[in-house]
């Protein structure tokens, strides 16, 4: 499982020229799933990211998780973050899970950030979505389950 985490002011998601997902300041999230992944993937990284310290305190330092900040997250399924680039120009995405296993995942690893008591926005799995965030830092983190 791979994420693209970015700390954010504000994000929002549209589908149709609807807005159907919008936080404040949080994390806005790019979740992508490959084929061997598991609960256990998306737990690991659903733990480890509500408590990265990458929100500033007092004195400026990155020294607050978005548990201690009350923050939010905006979370949108991105299969394209399994596109290999290696060979041609083209993207080839056959390591991207399979959209019924990926569904599943997904929405499993929602409800892991809900269960920690985070408020979860999300985009609409599978659909063509227009996403806006404001970084804040600007702080962007990669992070893999492997």
């Amino acid at each position: 499982m791979k994420l693209v985490v970015q700390r954010v002011t504000e994000a929002s998601v549209t589908v149709d020229g609807d807005v159907i997902g919008q936080i404040g300041q949080g994390i806005m999230v790019l979740v992508g799933i490959t084929h061997d992944d598991t609960e256990e993937d998306a737990a690991y990284l659903a733990e480890k990211m509500v408590n990265l310290r990458i929100f500033d305190d007092s004195d400026g330092k990155m020294n607050l998780s978005l548990l201690d900040t009350g923050g939010e997250v905006l979370s949108v399924s991105q299969f394209t973050l399994y596109g290999d680039t290696r060979k041609g120009r083209r993207p080839n995405y056959m390591n991207a899970a399979k959209p019924d296993k990926a569904l599943g995942l997904y929405e499993k690893w929602n409800d892991l950030l809900r269960e920690k008591g985070i408020k979860v926005e999300t985009g609409k799995f599978g659909a063509m979505m227009d996403v806006k965030l404001t970084n804040s830092g600007p702080v962007t983190l990669i992070m893999d389950s492997k």
